[in-house]
């Protein structure tokens, strides 16, 4: 059977995505018409002022748009307007969200400063409180967010899920003359603590346009169907993230396994990458993945792309590796400045390819691309700028000269847009 072209089998766009209720943190949109918005967390002891504004500059000079700190205790507490404070001087605006669990009611009531320098208040229902202090100490944080006019995410987590509601909904699931296995009854009773705890924060008082929700599990086919359900339950904005990922390449595969999955059904206002680092990792790590995820969706451009081949039996020099390694470090490395001095350069296009087969062709598609010879081919490496082909190079130092000419487009192509402004 021979195969006829046809445009009958293109695939349709990609979802739409969902619109949310935007909600201000400190500057930054969430939701609403706003980009999907890239988050982390410190790991380091908030009491430790020093270690926390480190961290907290590195990871917003990574390209996190808000960064969440732990106040677990008065002395942190004590820290966050100092923190703010530092980081003011050090011209780092990120928004910092307190991270609140089991007495954030009374740390915000102690510490006024505290709640008056966040940008925003993170609250988990299942641990907010007990038994008849829950609502009480829930509607205590809600009402400070009030008074300081700060949002709230309301962040369910599945290792810490409210008890009391989960055992309501099992009871009545094995009443049923058909139960529904016990997995499908903890989404729902994640669904419904985010969702009944939100309609408590708006009974307070608390504005629908200052309301987050999160609803994290730690198994991907879990979060794909907890927001999957919410989404359609809710307008409220959703901050995504795969609870306890794990570490190095599980952790990436599986944060980007899920949440790819819900941001191209348009499901997600936020997301932030739960990477265990290594012992003594970067934290900034996590921020790098969150972009690179968005960025490979189509969904946002945050560094320039540099496209090289995997390599195979004709590219056994390592020269394309190298040079496609050293061009991504570089471009990653100067993003903070050229952000500043080159509007547009994170959307640029760089092709390092090993050899002939594909190399001419993607050098092509992209802005400015190389393509070195492979095994046995003609120690010469062709180079494409905006599709046509400008200059050959040869000799020991293609790499030095290719790395000149990026440099050179970049300057040219996007340093006389500011000059023409």
């Amino acid at each position: 059977m021979t195969v006829q072209p046809s445009i009958d089998t293109i695939d349709a766009d990609p979802s739409p995505r969902r619109r949310a209720v935007g909600v201000d943190v400190g500057g930054v949109v969430v939701g609403g018409d706003a980009p999907v918005v890239v988050q982390s967390m410190t790991n380091t002891d908030t009491a430790d002022i020093d270690a926390t504004v480190a961290q907290v500059a590195a990871l917003a000079e990574a390209g996190s748009e808000i960064v969440r700190i732990t106040v677990d205790r008065d002395e942190s507490a004590a820290a966050v307007p100092k923190l703010r404070e530092r980081l003011d001087r050090l011209g780092v605006s990120v928004p910092l969200v307190g991270d609140f669990h089991y007495i954030g009611h009374k740390l915000l009531a102690d510490h006024p400063a505290c709640a008056e320098a966040l940008a925003k208040y993170r609250i988990n229902p299942g641990n907010v409180g007990f038994k008849d202090k829950k609502d009480r100490q829930f509607v205590a944080i809600v009402e400070t967010a009030i008074r300081y006019g700060k949002p709230v995410r309301i962040g369910v987590n599945w290792g810490s899920l409210d008890q009391a509601l989960l055992t309501r909904l099992m009871d009545a699931n094995n009443a049923l003359p058909q139960p529904r296995s016990a997995r499908a009854v903890t989404r729902e009773a994640i669904i419904q603590s985010a969702l009944l705890s939100a309609a408590l924060a708006e009974e307070t008082g608390l504005a629908r346009d200052r309301i987050i929700l999160s609803a994290k599990v730690s198994q991907v086919q879990d979060l794909i169907a907890v927001y999957r359900d919410l989404s359609r339950r809710t307008d409220h904005a959703l901050h995504l993230g795969l609870t306890e990922a794990g570490m190095g390449s599980k952790g990436i595969v599986a944060s980007s396994a899920a949440m790819g999955i819900l941001l191209q059904e348009g499901i997600g206002d936020t997301i932030r990458v739960s990477l265990t680092p290594e012992p003594g990792g970067d934290r900034t790590r996590e921020v790098q993945v969150a972009q690179e995820l968005l960025q490979t969706m189509g969904f946002r451009q945050f560094v320039p792309i540099v496209a090289a081949c995997p390599g195979c039996g004709r590219t056994t020099s390592t020269v394309f590796q190298e040079l496609a390694e050293k061009i991504q470090t570089d471009l990653r490395t100067n993003m903070p400045v050229w952000r500043e001095k080159y509007p547009g350069v994170e959307a640029l296009n760089v092709a390092v390819m090993g050899c002939i087969v594909n190399g001419p062709g993607e050098s092509k598609h992209a802005d400015i691309g190389i393509s070195l010879p492979g095994t046995g081919e003609t120690p010469a490496a062709p180079v494409f700028v905006d599709g046509k082909k400008t200059v050959t190079l040869r000799g020991a130092d293609i790499a030095a000269q290719f790395q000149t000419m990026v440099a050179d487009y970049i300057e040219r192509r996007f340093g006389a847009k500011v000059a023409a402004e």
